[in-house]
């Protein structure tokens, strides 16, 4: 019996969206249980950081930079980041990198099993190599949060703008003191009617701080009301199958999706003849009325499904150096409202799997995640991912 070795490839693909609430759902799952009296030792200080928070999208994005010394008489290699338990399970895509070496492969992070009852819990990166006494490195941490915006008004008219509100701590949250920090909050616009903590603005851009001699665990809430009028696209679940026919050459993708608006909901009906009327003019709106597939070079036999067939709004262009495929749903999704739809399409196999050298072994090189690629961005709540090996294969 033949053996086919699958590998999933492009795993980097996962942080340009954002994949969370999988805490939530599951157990934590770590090589350490942690007591419940665990505080993190204070072996390290924050020299200087830096952190961006970017709320340009439909989930909020974070980097911080941090210089990170060791104040330790030993080698230290365990650096903890704590989060409210209450949001932790919707952070996702969490990687650390050296910031002066970003080629290098990230560094292990793992959520901690903890006491379930704390109000803080952490995430545990640990470094390829042990930082010596009084020795600095700079890591490069980002994340998303999901389920953070909320829309302010929680409803509206049609053709209104929407304007979400987000609560944040302009001190970065961190188990260390910090001895100086800085927190630059992005936005898509310069309309922010609403905001606390008094922050430097320019243009599409607020800063807060410096901030000298920040103690471990301090937070000082802030929250910001900014016109972002477009859709809040949240899959609550991707259902995502490959199906590899090595007797037709031929790779098989079909994903099953369950999309949300989590934008403002509409204040009163929807009128399809304002919305016909606008659509001639294209102006900003909250609701989402097409989805944009980037595939791979050489894909073909797209199909676009819904629960009530085929749906004939689709556009495909395939030419040598690109394969879009363009799908306008059966209706605008507005704020609160909820569509389902299958999509799927071929591929020759001979561009993903290659035979091992030795053996009867082979490898399946495809990527982990693919779906639309929209300027307002997608969250993904769970994706299960499946791959169909050929009658006979192990």
């Amino acid at each position: 019996m033949r053996s086919l070795t699958l590998f999933a490839a492009y795993l980097s693909s996962i942080f340009t969206t954002a994949v969370a609430d999988s805490n939530l759902s599951t157990p934590l799952s770590s090589h350490q249980i942690l007591p419940d009296n665990f505080k993190p030792p204070e072996v390290f200080k924050n020299a200087n950081l830096l952190r961006n928070i970017n709320l340009e999208k439909g989930y909020v994005r974070e980097t911080v930079n941090v210089v990170i010394e060791n104040i330790d008489a030993n080698e230290q290699d365990t650096y903890y980041i704590p989060f409210k338990a209450e949001a932790i399970g919707n952070v996702g895509g969490l990687e650390v990198k050296d910031k002066k070496d970003p080629e290098k492969p990230a560094f292990r992070s793992e959520v901690v099993e903890y006491d379930p009852y704390s109000p803080t819990q952490f995430y545990r990166v640990t470094l390829p190599v042990p930082l010596a006494p009084s020795a600095q490195q700079t890591l490069a941490i980002s994340y998303h949060v999901l389920s953070a915006l909320a829309p302010l008004p929680a409803a509206i008219n049609q053709q209104d703008k929407q304007y979400l509100h987000y609560t944040f701590s302009t001190y970065w949250p961190s188990a260390y003191l910090t001895e100086k920090q800085k927190t630059k909050v992005k936005f898509s616009t310069a309309d922010v009617p609403g905001f606390t903590a008094e922050p430097l603005r320019e243009g599409k851009t607020f800063t807060y701080g410096p901030f000298e001699k920040t103690p471990a665990g301090v937070e000082q809430e802030a929250s910001v009301r900014y016109e972002s009028t477009r859709p809040v696209i949240h899959a609550t679940l991707l259902e995502r199958d490959i199906e590899i026919s090595q007797w037709g050459g031929n790779l098989a993708t079909e994903e099953r999706y369950w999309l949300t608006n989590k934008g403002a909901h509409l204040s009163g009906h929807f009128s399809r003849v304002e919305w016909a009327r606008t659509q001639h003019y294209n102006p900003p709106t909250s609701a989402l009325r097409m989805l944009t597939l980037p595939l791979q070079v050489g894909s073909l036999n797209p199909y676009f499904t819904d629960d009530i067939g085929n749906v004939s709004t689709s556009r495909f262009r395939s030419n040598i150096r690109e394969a879009n495929l363009e799908l306008k749903p059966r209706y605008p999704l507005f704020g609160g409202w909820n569509y389902s739809f299958k999509v799927g399409w071929d591929a020759s196999l001979g561009g993903f799997l290659r035979k091992l050298k030795n053996g009867d072994g082979y490898v399946l090189r495809v990527p982990f995640l693919e779906g639309p690629k929209m300027s307002e961005g997608i969250s993904y709540e769970k994706v299960d991912l499946r791959v169909i090996l050929p009658e006979g294969a192990t």
